[in-house]
């Protein structure tokens, strides 16, 4: 069972996105549900990233909408952003 790390940063992330996004609140508890249980489920698709991001992984929420997060060890995970694919990428 993974455990996530929400810090101040992601905390405020979040509030703002859960306010643009109210319809999407219970699909994201639902896919950090899962996450929990299996971090790689193929319904997350998670992935590992590149380029300046390149030590941290996404999944996907939607289509469009993406979490992105790192490994701090093999069941500790730090909560980066959220957010479309152009705006956390």
């Amino acid at each position: 069972m993974i455990k996530l790390i929400w810090d101040e940063k992601f905390i405020k992330i979040s509030r703002k996105w859960k306010k643009k996004h109210p319809e999407l609140i219970e699909k994201f508890e639902n896919k950090l549900s899962l996450f929990v249980d299996t971090p790689f489920h193929q319904s997350l698709k998670t992935h590992l990233l590149s380029g300046n991001l390149k030590e941290y992984w996404a999944l996907s929420i939607t289509y469009e909408q993406r979490l992105v997060f790192k490994f701090l060890s093999d069941d500790k995970v730090l909560l980066i952003d959220i957010g479309t694919h152009d705006e956390v990428y």
